[in-house]
């Protein structure tokens, strides 16, 4: 679907292909040269290069580079990434210029929306959740 004007799209193989992005005339405006590519938000999209998530600007530029376990999209100003792997890795916060905004403590979060995040430090069965400001 289209996000801020353009919509991510993949050419070739299932597996193998690339991809890119296109403008609502259906003309490629970013050309396939990602492993996985996702929706524009805040003039960001996030996009997967080998196992790596990094963000790029309308123009495809890496703004951010792909440095991150996972990625989120952009959310009031923030992205959710994770440093690590699934089992033992932390989640924290990023603003649209890549800084990490807290140390990665969290074990799962959600986007920022109107201000709060929800998190969690600990596993599924004895963790708690709270809720974080900006």
């Amino acid at each position: 679907s289209f996000s801020e004007g353009l919509a991510a799209v993949r050419v070739g193989e299932f597996l193998t292909g690339k991809w890119g992005y296109i403008g609502k005339q259906g003309k490629v405006v970013i050309k396939p040269q990602f492993d996985s590519a996702f929706p524009f938000h805040n003039g960001l999209a996030d996009v997967l290069v080998g196992d790596k998530y990094g963000f790029i600007d309308k123009q495809g530029k890496f703004v951010i580079d792909p440095k991150f376990d996972f990625a989120d999209s952009f959310s009031d100003g923030l992205a959710v990434v994770r440093i690590g792997d699934e089992e033992t890795g932390k989640h924290s916060y990023i603003d649209n210029g890549g800084k990490i905004i807290s140390t990665p403590q969290f074990d799962q979060i959600s986007a920022f929306a109107e201000g709060l995040a929800a998190v969690r430090i600990g596993d599924d069965k004895t963790g708690k959740w709270g809720y974080i400001g900006r």
